[in-house]
């Protein structure tokens, strides 16, 4: 299991040298997940020496808690942070997205909203239209029935108008014969109670002839109040009508302004949309760029590892041979002014220090043979085990096998070390030696110091390095400003697309709206159309009344002449039957 560790030494020697030791600090769970390790947890590690206290390792442990492999966490913990770096604003990125979503569905439901509250509006009317109508249609057919009651009475007026012609000629029929029969009785001057009993008769029928009008002028007036109220009935259809002719070129007008408006903001996205594809452009001009720098720091990390590699094998070949050796920076200059009693005792601690791990790395040596023995019997164990045993033995073995390779790979390190502390005390000895007067009986040394040579490659790694940080340091600010633009070209574009759906919805809904309105105005020229006929009744059956009350009055005045005459037939009729003469006789 992977652990995130933290490198302390306990300082200890003449070297300034100690135990290396590693405090874990967290544990990984999974790919993207880390937790805490809970406690002061403490693991031993030689191979840690080779880092200063408080770094920041990575370190392989088994189950038991024993170190398979040690490296820098620096690398690995920016991987971490630029993985979360991204995560976080791919997670703002979402949350800016969910809240657009957000405004988009409400602006979408108060929309729905509004055009459900206009459709029920919409409805209203046109349920009060439907009633007018059917309101209309009984008006028509009232009217209809009234018009055929004046056509009626206008039938029974012109019969009465052709009775009282009847009558009238023959009451000019009687008046000539009264006149005749009035010539003859002053001719005579005298009238029998014969003749003037049948002049009164004939009075008296001239005086029945003539028509009553005032039942006929109740009726008239009677149907001129009901036509009243049905032109009131339709002025208020008619002021409807205007009402709603007004309401829908107020609508007409909101209509050809949002269509401005939406042509308008239609211009306005084209505008945006150059500049987007624009913008576009020139991130694909830094991305290419980016591509560059990227690909020389993939060579200069290449370079960087092959100089790893090259280290690395010059530390196996001289773990590897006798006559190839890693040689310390040593202070020759320091230990020729140093004291030789000083010098001497420097020299035997270091002697005893390289004894003690001497003996410490041949007990490592010989507990790694022990391990090779016991994984040889276990091998050998498993051949002529059974089944069950096998698998017992197999997970036994499989255990061996990782100790034996931690415990390699920690001798490693150890052999490593224990052959530089030789060099050192090789170093040392050889100046105490010509310091003394001894000569040195082993002649000139015959190995191979590698350590100029690491000294040259670790300072070309380290300019490598240099220089690879910089670029990477480059690169990175460039992906930045790549990812900022990237994000700000995402976002303007989610926000064109929202603004170009939102166009569309409303082009969609100012055409339901030029709809509606050309429907409307569909259904207040019918309105109009059904109107206009029964306002033409109305005016037409008024002209016909009238025209039929003055012939009424015409028809007043001549009965009432007719009736002055007959009175005054009787007056001459009553001089005539008291002369002298007349009662004589």
């Amino acid at each position: 299991m992977l652990y995130l560790a933290e490198v302390q030494k306990k300082t200890g020697g003449l070297l300034g040298g100690g135990k290396a030791e590693l405090k874990l600090l967290a544990c990984q769970r999974s790919e993207q997940n880390w937790s805490a390790v809970p406690g002061e947890e403490v693991v031993g590690c030689d191979e840690a020496s080779t880092y200063s206290p408080g770094a920041l390792v990575l370190v392989d442990l088994t189950a038991n808690k024993q170190v398979q492999r040690v490296q820098e966490a620096a690398r690995q913990l920016v991987s971490i942070l630029q993985n979360f770096s991204r995560l976080q604003e791919k997670f703002k990125t979402q949350e800016e997205e969910i809240e657009q979503w957000k405004q988009s569905l409400t602006y979408q439901s108060q929309e729905l909203n509004r055009r459900e509250m206009e459709m029920e509006t919409r409805r209203e009317q046109l349920q009060q239209m439907e009633e007018d109508f059917e309101q209309l249609e009984s008006q028509r057919v009232e009217i209809e029935a009234a018009r055929e009651e004046v056509t009626r009475q206008r039938d029974e007026f012109e019969r009465h108008r052709q009775e009282l012609e009847g009558a009238w000629e023959h009451l000019r029929g009687e008046q000539r014969r009264l006149e005749e029969r009035q010539a003859e009785i002053q001719q005579s001057a005298v009238l029998d109670d014969e003749q003037a009993q049948k002049i009164q008769e004939l009075l008296n029928r001239l005086s029945g002839a003539v028509p009553p009008t005032e039942s006929i002028r109740e009726q008239l007036n009677s149907t001129f109040e009901v036509l009243t109220q049905k032109q009131n009935l339709l002025t208020q259809h008619w002021q409807n009508l205007e009402q709603q002719r007004n309401t829908t070129q107020h609508l007409q007008t909101e209509v050809d302004r949002q269509a401005q408006d939406i042509q308008q903001r239609w211009q306005e996205w084209h505008q945006a949309q150059d500049s987007l594809e624009q913008a576009k452009a020139e991130l694909k001009v830094q991305q290419n760029a980016l591509s560059v720098k990227q690909d020389n720091a993939r060579m200069l990390s290449v370079q960087l590892q092959n100089h790893e590699d090259l280290h690395q094998q010059l530390y196996r070949l001289a773990d590897g041979s006798d006559k190839v050796k890693i040689g310390q920076q040593v202070d020759l200059e320091a230990l020729e002014k140093m004291p030789l009693e000083e010098l001497q005792k420097l020299t035997q601690d270091l002697e005893r220090e390289l004894q003690k791990l001497s003996q410490f790395v041949q007990s490592q040596e010989e507990e790694l043979q022990y391990k090779q023995q016991e994984i040889d019997e276990l091998q050998a164990k498993i051949q002529a085990a059974n089944d069950f045993d096998r698998l017992n033995l197999e997970n036994e073995l499989a255990d061996e096998q990782d100790g034996y390779q931690m415990l390699n790979e920690t001798l490693v390190g150890q052999r490593r070390n224990l052959r530089e502390r030789e060099g050192i005390l090789s170093q040392h000895q050889s100046v105490l030696k010509r310091r003394q007067g001894i000569s040195d009986g082993s002649g000139q040394d015959s190995t191979i110091d590698l350590g100029p040579i690491l000294s040259q490659i670790e300072s070309q790694r380290q300019q490598q390095a240099e220089e690879l940080n910089k670029l990477e340091s480059q690169v990175e600010q460039m992906r930045g400003a790549i990812d900022q633009a990237q994000s700000m070209i995402t976002s303007q574009a989610s926000e064109q697309e929202n603004k170009r759906n939102e166009l569309k919805q409303l082009d969609k809904t100012l055409i339901e709206r030029r709809v509606t309105v050309a429907e409307t105005w569909g259904r207040i020229n019918l309105y109009q159309e059904l109107l206009q006929p029964v306002q033409d009744q109305v005016d037409e059956l008024r002209r016909r009344l009238e025209a039929v009350a003055g012939t009424m009055a015409q028809v007043q005045e001549t009965g009432d002449y007719q009736l002055q005459a007959i009175a005054e037939m009787r007056q001459i009729l009553i001089n005539l039957t008291s002369t002298p003469e007349l009662a004589a006789s």
